[in-house]
This record gives C-alpha cells, structure tokens and sequence, in this order.
C-alpha cells in the first residue's frame, strides 16, 4: 500500500510517501518502505490564489508520480494565531479537494495524536518526530529537501507513519 502523508500550509507543505508491506517476511524495517519525502513551497510575493493554485498543480504532479492508495493529513491546530490557520486551513482545503479529486481515501490526524503515537508523548519537539520518523524507516539520518525544510517532510512522513501504526492495531483488533 502506498501511503502519501501530508503536513499543510501555504508557504510550505510538507509530504511524505512510504509503502507499507504486511508480508511479515519483508526485509523492510516495521514493515514501512520510504519512497520520497520533500515539500510544495509557494512564492510569499505571489497572490494568496495562486499560492493555493501552485499547491494543488505540484500536488496533482505528485498524486500522478506516485499513485497513492490514500492520502494522510494533518489536521489544523488552532493556536494563538487566527491569520495563520486561516491559510493553513485554505491550503488543507486544497489538499482535500485534490485528492477527492482522485476519489482517494483521505485520512486526517491530529498533531498531538501523531507526536504520541510515534514518540510516546504529545508534547514531543520537531527533533523527536525527526528521531522516531528515522527509526521507523531504518534511516541513520534525512536529508533536507531542495525546496523547504525537513520539519515540513518530517511532519508529513510522521502523519503517514501514524496511520501506518493505526492500522495496524485496528487489523490487530487492539
């Protein structure tokens, strides 16, 4: 199964894509295989619009390139800034029309959900989530994407990673 995990926003959004085997015999570590990670990043000069056009195109690009069987996406946290969940939540809104687009099963998570559930505690820092991603994938180490940050890809493979660990329980009747 192909997984495409996405962190939103309209300056950058992350994403990650991994293949989740459950061949118990596979050399993959945890059953999990990275495939790519990097981010969308948008112009700041450009019009609100046509960041949110330049998302939806690079993602179509990649939903083409990869072929996900379902799309993973982190939900809005609404913190002390309004203005900035306001375009976070229009670029979320791109993701999910793109992919309903592609009729794809879109699973969506919450940040304190994901940080627990890799790393035990919700309350985990961007390099704890870096630390368990590359645990999780066997990876000694990631390297930052031409375009954005690691956080961005990290946050995004994380996401991707829970609904690994998710199923996997669920399938287990845990």
């Amino acid at each position: 199964m192909i997984i495409f995990g996405i962190d939103p926003g309209t300056a950058t959004t992350g994403y990650g894509v991994i293949k989740h085997s459950k061949n118990q015999k596979s050399k993959i570590k945890n059953g999990i295989e990275l495939i790519d990670y990097g981010c969308i990043v948008t112009p700041k000069d450009k019009e609100m619009p046509l960041r949110l056009y330049s998302i939806q195109k690079d993602l179509k690009r990649l939903l083409n390139l990869f072929r996900p069987d379902c799309v993973i996406v982190e939900q809005l946290f609404f913190g002390a800034n309004s203005r900035t969940a306001m375009t976070v939540g229009q670029a979320r809104g791109v993701v999910l029309s793109t992919a309903a687009s592609y009729r794809l099963p879109v699973f969506e998570y919450q940040g304190l959900h994901v940080k627990f559930t890799l790393t035990g505690s919700g309350r985990a820092d961007k390099k704890q989530i870096q630390k368990s991603v590359m645990k999780y994938l066997g990876k000694r180490r990631l390297k930052k994407p031409l375009n954005g940050y690691l956080d961005d890809a990290a946050d995004a493979l994380a996401v991707a990673i829970c609904h690994v660990i998710k199923i996997g329980k669920n399938s287990k009747g845990i």
